[in-house]
């Protein structure tokens, strides 16, 4: 688990630094979930969701661990990221 969540912060970096996109907007819109109700179950305001939709910011790690798991996903869902045949993570804008 630790590698696991190693390797997450090292692509949660990377993401940064390479301005990549999270895929929050589309899991919501999947699951029928509005910005209102994930904005109060994260005890955050619906502007923060919104801008995380828009990928203006980015939730930090622990907000995508508790995001993934109130919408009953896998972090990878959330992430616009490849894993290799290795298990290790690209971007899809390599």
């Amino acid at each position: 688990m630790f590698i696991f969540a190693h390797t997450i912060n090292k692509q949660m970096e990377q993401m940064t630094k390479k301005n990549c996109q999270n895929r929050i907007r589309v899991v919501l819109a999947d699951k029928q979930i509005t910005n209102r109700w994930l904005a109060d179950q994260m005890g955050v305001t619906d502007m923060t969701v919104s801008r995380w939709k828009t990928n203006k910011i980015q939730p930090s790690m622990s907000q995508f661990v508790e995001i993934a798991r109130l919408l009953q996903v896998d972090i990878k869902d959330l992430l616009e990221v490849d894993f290799n045949k290795n298990g290790v993570f690209s971007t899809n804008n390599n």
